[in-house]
């Protein structure tokens, strides 16, 4: 490790890391409705304090991306990238305390967004802010995109690749995958599925024409569908997925339904286009004969997210992977990610190499009461992306 080095990795400590990802976690967030706006202000707030270049655009009234630089050269730059929004809570009966209380205890910082994914963004905070102070300057500018809406519809991930395609040698997003590199990931898109009857009074069902019974058809077919694509698995992110999430219709149970709605979550394989998806499910519905039973039904994606997949052999993998096993996370394979997340995007509209590698577990903590990242897994995740920019814009890289 030259002294360069050793510098900015000892400016990366746990007393310096906690505050920022506490006061990232206690800002509202959650989407729904979209609440961004304060964590992207609080977000804003600590780049500047840091001395880091920082900037908002709302993508939507009250709803911002957030830019964050570290300067550099005129070569190709890096790419971080992150969202402001979490998920929300849920019944806060079925949190142990407040879930934006960001409090710290046996070593993990709890709170909603801890692990998915306010500690990761405040582990690129502070590995930007370590490398400005030990006056290294990248060979290319270094940014940390946190956007608004990845948790719903994208909106800010849209904006972002409608952009310029802009000279960058890779993207990190520090999404929780227990700080493993994943190489490929699943795509999502979110399937609506509208069935219409006829209504009637209960006591002569006959005069109608039953939407609840037509969309049951539906599930069902939805249900072996599922079954079918467990034969085409993808090595890493194992296969695609269909699961029914929502079912609602009808007015009372004494009323023949008119109309029932689905919404279905079905995940991509990495560069499997959502509109084969919507002409598969066009075929499978038309083969269900509603039509006979005096039934329509209507079929729409109102958000669609692609997976990725990149070399395990791509350089910019290597030394992503390599720079997190010095920062103390050691040797570990490189993974696949069931998950789905805005790197698609990128790697679908830039054509660059993207990993997912950050702190927390997404099937352990994300989404879940109680929610919490180990503060340990915090600094080698800052440590392991400031060695990232070391690595691949610092003196003496090849990359």
């Amino acid at each position: 490790m030259t002294p360069d080095e050793g510098a900015v990795l000892d400016a990366i400590t746990a007393q310096r890391l906690l505050p920022m990802a506490t006061a990232l976690v206690r800002a509202p967030g959650a989407n729904p409705p979209g609440e961004e706006a304060a964590t992207a202000a609080v977000l804003t707030s600590l780049a500047a304090e840091l001395g880091l270049q920082v900037a908002e655009h709302d993508v939507a009234p009250g709803r911002p991306n957030v830019r964050v630089t570290l300067p550099g050269g005129d070569g190709p730059g890096l790419l971080f990238l992150g969202h402001t929004d979490v998920v929300p809570p849920g019944d806060p009966k079925d949190w142990t305390g407040d879930p934006y209380a960001g409090s710290v205890v046996e070593g993990r910082l709890g709170g909603r967004g801890s692990a998915d994914m306010k500690g990761g963004l405040a582990a690129v905070l502070l590995a930007l802010a370590a490398v400005r102070e030990a006056r290294l300057v990248p060979s290319g500018p270094v940014h940390l995109d946190a956007l608004c809406d990845e948790e719903q519809n994208g909106l800010g991930i849209r904006a972002l690749v409608a952009g310029p395609r802009p000279d960058l040698l890779g993207c990190v997003v520090a999404e929780p995958t227990d700080l493993t590199t994943v190489v490929a990931a699943r795509g999502a898109s979110y399937l609506h599925v509208e069935v219409r009857g006829v209504a009637a009074h209960a006591g002569r069902p006959e005069d109608g024409r039953n939407a609840i019974g037509g969309a049951t058809r539906v599930v069902a077919d939805l249900e072996r569908w599922h079954e079918e694509l467990r034969v085409d698995a993808h090595p890493l992110v194992g296969p695609a997925t269909l699961n029914v999430g929502v079912i609602s219709g009808g007015t009372s149970g004494s009323a023949v339904p008119d109309l029932c709605r689905l919404e279905v979550d079905r995940r991509l394989l990495p560069g499997e286009p959502v509109d084969g998806v919507l002409d598969a499910l066009r075929h499978r519905l038309d083969r269900l004969d509603l039509d006979e039973r005096g039934l329509t039904w209507t079929l729409s994606s109102p958000m669609d997210m692609p997976g990725f997949e990149t070399s395990p052999h791509d350089p910019f993998v290597t030394a992503v992977d390599g720079a997190m096993s010095a920062a103390g996370r050691g040797p570990a394979p490189l993974a696949g990610w069931t998950a789905a997340c805005d790197g698609g995007f990128v790697a679908d509209a830039w054509g660059i190499p993207v990993v997912v590698q950050g702190p927390g577990s997404v099937a352990e903590q994300a989404h879940r009461p109680d929610e919490s990242v180990a503060v340990d897994e915090l600094v080698t995740a800052a440590r392991g992306y400031a060695r990232t920019v070391l690595e691949l814009l610092g003196p003496g890289a090849t990359a």
